[in-house]
């Protein structure tokens, strides 16, 4: 049976993995991310100590990408010691109803790894077509500007991602944006504006990939969907459009809600401005 994998925080029972009866030692969890990724990519791994109730010990909490990787890794898992003396007991989490979960967006450092498991580094590429200083268009920094003690930086950008072998072209939008304390300092204000050209960017990058929906086969083949809104005209819009764009209130630069970027992780020019799969 085909499953489908999209550029979103896993939120499904079928994806996440209970284990308990771990025994305490250091670097547990990544441990437990050596073994379980051996079944397909994870998005996270969480090690707790367990309830006082529940005795000594640690139990974990391991969210897969794919239910089918969750699936195999519970049937092989279970019951086994992997990495320390006593057996694990592993089981697939039960679902919770009436409990829904908001779902979010992959930060783009999550988007490029999922990209990468699937459709290989070659398969795919990115690149910005425009990022423009927009900070003054709203004629906010106008009124704070008499004393310029506190400046706003805003960033628009525009990404574009390719997956040349499955003829899909898709494009996102977003706004970085951060208030700068002390406008005087021009080490501050450069500083803060390189972070939110880099959050901007990882933004957008992120919004490319919400468009794209992996579907994978039994035999392990990985077809792609493309979905977008009709309300969103970016990837119908020439590169000379898309760079004229201005008026950021004329997209909906916030479709979907995004799990936090780690600005640190974020590479504006080696990574995606001049990348080529």
């Amino acid at each position: 049976m085909a499953e489908v994998v999209e550029f979103r925080v896993p939120t499904g029972s079928a994806q996440t993995l209970l284990v308990w009866g771990l025994e305490p030692e250091p670097g547990l969890e990544h441990s437990l991310f050596s073994a379980f990724s051996k079944f397909g990519l994870l998005y996270s791994v969480r090690a707790h100590r367990n309830a006082a109730v529940a005795g000594p010990g640690y139990y974990a909490v391991i969210k897969f990408y794919s239910a089918g990787d969750a699936s195999r890794a519970q049937r092989t898992c279970n019951g086994q010691r992997l990495f320390q003396k006593s057996p694990l007991k592993v089981c697939v989490c039960t679902k919770q109803n009436g409990f829904q979960q908001q779902v979010l967006a992959l930060n783009s450092n999550k988007c490029q790894e999922l990209a990468n498991h699937y459709l290989g580094f070659n398969g795919w590429s990115s690149c910005i077509v425009t990022l423009q200083n927009v900070s003054d268009l709203d004629g906010e920094n106008e009124e704070l500007g008499k004393t310029l003690q506190k400046r706003s930086v805003k960033y628009l950008c525009a990404v574009e991602v390719t997956l040349p072998n499955h003829g899909v072209r898709t494009r996102g939008v977003a706004l970085g944006e951060a208030d700068v304390e002390n406008g005087e300092d021009p080490l501050e204000f450069v500083t803060a504006s390189r972070r939110v050209q880099r959050l901007a960017v990882g933004k957008a990058l992120s919004s490319a990939f919400q468009k794209i929906v992996l579907i994978v086969l039994e035999n392990g083949k990985v077809a792609v969907e493309y979905r977008s809104s009709q309300e969103e005209p970016t990837d119908s819009l020439t590169e000379e459009e898309l760079k004229g764009l201005v008026q950021v209130n004329e997209l909906s630069l916030e479709q979907f809600d995004l799990e936090e970027e780690v600005l640190s992780d974020l590479s504006f020019d080696d990574e995606l401005a001049s990348r080529e799969n």
